[in-house]
């Protein structure tokens, strides 16, 4: 941390002030929270204001395909046990929207800050951070994101001789790789559900080796990495061995094992696992993600799916059947326009289920769902899918910007 109480020179704090006039005529107008608009202008004004901002902060960087958003508001819970924190808790994570939660917050001691995967070697070299934690890769938005082999390899080399303590998932292959650079990296085993990312070694090409939930290729010898903290049934074993207890209100597996990687997180900064763990229980929903929302006097959860691997740790967490399913999936710019990923998710996980489906790309669905062998209807809108559905609670399960239109037309 800097000794420096103030390290804002006086274009800096005037970017921050002219930052914080457009965010708020942007939310003034009804465009949304006015973050990342305001973050833009901002850098504009001071191209080295994240920098600035960060001086003063011992900053945890979170980055994955999948769950960096929930991690991030479990890693912010857990250190407010020894600081205040600032965190861009509403997934603002690329360097305009980190730019302005850090600007928001001038008297927080941690900054707890969400990056999108293909932006963290920039920040990690703007925000100088304490800590680095890397849960996962998979395929995602495949019309602009870079393969997964290649994100590897710009975290690799953007990592290679980081002062950072990086917290990194043991049983991800691509994510070791990109790990093994940096000189600190303490392993977590956190599991991985999917695998159809990792099926050749990302240091040599060949033949990725599976026994059980060890992995190791067979060429060249690049192998799993013992980890010294790991997800046991409900409990986090610590590198002592001992065995706490995980509280979340948040279900599923996923989330005990980000719950895990952020205990990990925690300890580097001298939260003990136990506090960390009871604090992370604060946690209902992360920006409306397992919300249960009452809609024309129905139960509704709202569940995010992104990609394959989301939507197949979706699948392990929903009621069994037959409790209906709402399936939304669009295909504009947030989410990527390629809908060809449909085809990489089973979606014979959901027999039993009565499916109903909405969205821009419904038909793109239905085609999926019948080749699947499915019993579905197709229907216009929330409002319609919802009156069709049998009694009882639904499972709304949406990608990025049908989630967000869903949360628009159900009050959350």
């Amino acid at each position: 941390m800097s000794g420096n109480s103030d390290p804002l020179t006086p274009r800096a704090k005037l970017a921050v002030t002219a930052g914080k006039a457009v965010a708020a005529a942007s939310r003034a107008a009804g465009r949304g929270s006015g973050s990342v608009i305001g973050g833009k202008v901002a850098l504009r004004l001071d191209p080295d204001l994240l920098a600035r901002l960060a001086q003063s902060l011992d900053v945890v960087l979170v980055s994955a395909t999948n769950g960096k958003t929930t991690t991030t508001r479990l890693i912010a819970e857990a250190l407010r046990a020894a600081g205040p924190v600032v965190s861009n808790a509403l997934g603002a994570n690329m360097p305009a929207g980190i730019t302005s939660a850090l600007a928001g917050n001038s008297d927080a001691r941690y900054g707890v800050i969400e990056v999108d995967e293909k932006y963290l070697a920039g920040v990690a070299r703007d925000t100088d951070p304490k800590c680095i934690a890397l849960l996962n890769l998979s395929r995602d938005q495949l019309d602009r994101a870079a393969e997964t082999r290649m994100l590897a390899e710009n975290w690799r080399e953007g990592l290679a001789g980081s002062k950072a303590v990086v917290v990194a998932n043991a049983d991800d292959p691509l994510v070791v790789w990109a790990a093994s650079s940096s000189p600190n990296v303490i392993w977590v085993a956190a599991g991985q559900m999917w695998k159809d990312d990792a099926w050749s070694c990302p240091s040599c090409g060949g033949v990725m080796q599976r026994p059980g939930d060890d992995w190791f290729c067979g060429d060249c010898g690049f192998r799993r990495p013992t980890p010294s903290w790991s997800l046991s049934g409900d409990h986090v074993l610590d590198p002592h061995g001992s065995a706490w207890p995980i509280h979340l209100q948040l279900p599923g597996r996923a989330n005990k094992a980000n719950a895990t990687s952020s205990a990990a997180v925690a300890a580097v900064f001298g939260v003990p696992p136990q506090v960390a763990l009871e604090r992370m229980y604060q946690v209902q929903a992360v920006a409306g993600r397992y919300d249960v929302v009452q809609f024309k006097e129905r139960d509704l959860r709202l569940l995010l799916a992104k990609n394959p691997a989301g939507w197949l740790e979706t699948f392990s967490l929903i009621d069994p059947p037959p409790t209906p399913v709402i399936l939304s999936v669009n295909a504009r710019g947030a989410d990527g326009t390629d809908t060809s990923w449909l085809w990489d998710v089973d979606y014979t996980r959901l027999t039993g289920h009565p499916i109903c489906v909405i969205g821009d790309r419904k038909l793109d669905l239905a085609v999926r769902l019948e080749v699947a062998n499915q019993h579905f209807q197709v229907c216009d809108d929330i409002d319609q899918a919802v009156q069709l559905c049998p009694p009882g609670r639904i499972e709304v399960i949406a990608n990025y910007t049908a989630f967000q239109d869903l949360r628009r037309r159900v009050g959350n």
